[in-house]
Parts: structure tokens; sequence; C-alpha cells
């Protein structure tokens, strides 16, 4: 349980205690406060595929298990991921397609497309890179002072990392954190009182400076950055058609290359300073770090859910899913089957199979950019250790109020030099 709890105590005990037919994990306020584990353990160990017949979100089914989300997830043709990925449906019928949110074959078309931007081969020449940008980063932090981790590492590291994915204006780098946040705030995933006309216009202006460069990169030779890639690709180039389609998939690129990476690098920060054994391990053999990234990832789920709808019949854990109903996949939950994974609760990480965790998910929507994601945690904590003695927590953090980013907006720290 986190060490302050600001959240309605019916909201808390009707999840933990009230009939377990009426448990609705949906709820922000329980991730924005740190509390949904409470929920989601009381639900794998009494209804592991739990249906809720009313909900803010209407009518959805919650798997809770690691091997149910693998089967779900594995299972294209059964669940499909039209029309959207998050929980909800937007209130204002904007829902712009995205290749994510799309089933084969138009799905495996414009991934492919935009997949050799993060592809293996390019890895090497991207390590350089994001190596010199963190050193960059982490000299230029004060020592000695608390700051706020999340706007000057987390935030900052991921906005030069979408710069270099999009081949983005450097001067412009901080529109896209601020668009990814803009797109991931919505009445779909929780979040009251969103004003939607706000929204738009900025995601608008998102749609239309990314127009203005894909005609650019559609006039010049190809390279590898995400809009070259689709404007040159013959599947993919006539995107620049269909307005929504674009957007739909610039918020895709841009979220999935932010929110993954974002919030691991806080979270890291704060699991280690909750867990003062295991930074002392990560002090004393530094080679952890590939592993404390897994374990980061596990430990954090950066996105908490993805949602599908079944096309068919289908049974699992004893309960039979009709064609048509919601269903989600509860990714944070996964992390911590204690069915799968030893001790679950516990953050170690030393821990053996780390990479084996539900995160990034599975089958053809497994998150294209996962290693660059493991990358740019590795480089950045092999230089912090590197440079400080310790990255000290002065405070708690302050979460996202949503049930699908776990985020942070705040995370206090201060900086020990080495002696």
């Amino acid at each position: 349980m986190p060490d302050t709890i600001q959240i309605d105590d019916d909201v808390l005990s009707r999840n933990l205690s009230g009939p377990i037919d009426k448990v609705d994990p949906s709820e922000a306020a329980l991730f924005e406060n740190n509390v949904h584990h409470e929920v989601f353990r009381r639900l794998r160990r009494e209804d592991p595929v739990h249906y809720l017949p009313d909900s803010p979100f209407g009518p959805y089914w919650s798997i809770t298990r690691f091997k149910d989300i693998v089967t779900v997830d594995s299972n294209h043709k059964v669940f499909s991921s039209q029309p959207s990925i998050v929980i909800g449906d937007p209130s204002d019928d904007f829902q712009p397609p995205m290749f994510i949110a799309m089933d084969q074959p138009k799905h495996d078309v414009q991934r492919r497309a935009a997949q050799p931007a993060v592809a293996p081969t390019q890895l090497s020449d991207l390590e350089a890179l994001i190596r010199q940008r963190v050193c960059n980063i982490l000299d230029s932090l004060p020592v000695g002072e608390e700051f706020n981790w999340v706007d000057k590492v987390s935030i900052e590291l991921t906005t030069q990392m979408l710069a270099t994915l999009f081949d983005f204006p450097f001067e412009d780098r901080h529109k896209l954190p601020f668009w990814s946040d803009v797109a991931t705030t919505s009445d779909a995933v929780g979040v009251a009182g969103v004003d939607m006309e706000w929204r738009m216009k900025h995601l608008t202006e998102c749609l239309e400076y990314f127009s203005r460069l894909w005609v650019e990169r559609a006039g010049q030779p190809q390279k590898f950055d995400f809009i070259s890639l689709l404007a040159h690709n013959d599947e993919t180039k006539h995107m620049i058609d269909d307005p929504m389609e674009l957007l739909g998939n610039l918020m895709l690129l841009i979220v999935g290359g932010n929110d993954t990476t974002r919030n691991s690098i806080s979270g890291g920060v704060y699991f280690l300073n909750k867990n003062p054994e295991e930074y002392a391990k990560l002090k004393a053999d530094p080679s952890l770090i590939p592993n404390m990234v897994s374990e980061v990832i596990r430990y954090q789920t950066p996105l908490a859910h993805m949602r599908r709808i079944a096309l068919e019949d289908f049974e699992i854990g004893g309960k039979t899913i009709r064609k048509g109903d919601k269903v989600v996949m509860w990714y944070c939950s996964g992390n911590r089957d204690e069915e799968v994974i030893e001790d679950p609760d516990a953050f170690r990480i030393d821990r053996e199979r780390a990479r084996h965790h539900v995160s990034f998910g599975f089958g053809i929507h497994r998150c294209m950019g996962n290693r660059v994601a493991e990358m740019q945690l590795r480089i950045l904590w092999e230089e912090i250790m590197n440079r400080f003695d310790r990255v000290e927590v002065t405070g708690e953090p302050t979460r996202v109020s949503s049930n699908f980013v776990t985020g942070y907006t705040d995370l206090p720290v201060r900086l020990h030099a080495k002696t």
C-alpha cells in the first residue's frame, strides 16, 4: 500500500471488500493513488475472468492472470483491436484510426512500413546518439539541489529520442510530449473533466505540423525516420490524404515512444529508493543494469491495459465470453500474477527471467519499439552509475490520473555526487 492514500473510502472499500460482481478496476483514482494492485490481487484470487455488467465504460470483461492475458493477446483472429485499444469510447466520437487498433491485413501493412525506424539494425546507430544525449542531460543537472526528475530527466530524454525517431525539428521537440499527454488525456481512460475543444485544438495543431513534415519528406530521398518511411512506402504514402488516419498513427507513434520509457525512468528511481537493498546490489554490481531494466518495466507496467472485442464466443477460465463483448487485458495485473512470477510484489533487480512479463504485449500487437526502450533505460542507468553515488527521492511522487497510462507528473529528487 502507498504511504499516503487520497482516495474516497467508498471507492476503496467497494473494490476491496464489496460484492465481487461490483468490483470495477477501471476507476482512475485507484491508479492515481497506487492502490490498484490490491484490487487486482482480489480479482486474481476470487474471479480472474471477471465480468462487470455496468460501468462508466459499459459492460466489460477483466482478464487479470498472466496466462489468460497471453491467450487473449496472442489470438487476434478471435479478439479484435478495432476500433480502440483503451477501455472506453470517446464521448465526442473522435477516434482516429491507428494501426495498433486495426486488424490484419491493414495492421501488418502499416506497422511494417514504420518498423525499420526501430529495427535491430538501427539500434547500433542509435546507441551512440542516445548515450551522448544522456550524458548531456545528466551533466546539466544540479547536484545537491532538489528538482523534479520527471521534468529534467524522464521527459527530456524521451523527448530527444522522439525527435530523433521522427527527425523532428529539435527546437520544437517539447511539442512532442505535450501532444502525447493531450492524446492520452481523455474520458475514455477515466480522466474526468477533459475540455474536448482544447484537446481537439492541440491535436489539430499536431496534425498540421506533421502534415508539413510529410510533404517535405515525400519530396526528399527516403531516410529512416517514421515520417519518411511512411511517406515513401507504396502502401502508406497516401495516408496524407486521410487526415484522421494520419493523426491516429501519429498519436500511436508519439505515445508509444513516450510513455514506456518516460515512466519507467521515473519508476526505476522511485523503486530503488523504496528498496535500498536493491540499490546497494546495483552499486555493488552495475552489470545487473540490463536485468534491472526489465524488472523496472515489469514492476511499473507503463500501460495498465489493452482492450479487445470478441469476434466470436470464446471460453476462458471457465467463463464464456460472447461475440461482441469488450475484453480488457490488465497488464498491470498479469505482471503481479503469483502463479507465474515468484513473489511478484517484490522489486528484485537480479530476478531470474526478468523479461518474462506482459508489459510489451504479445502477438501481432507486441510493442515494436521495446528494444529501443530497453536500450534507453540501460544507457541512462550506466551513465547515472558513472556519475552519481545516489539519486535520492525526497518525497512521494504525484501520479497520473488514468486507468491506461501508469505514470508520474512529479518526482522530487536530490543527486549525491560520487566521493
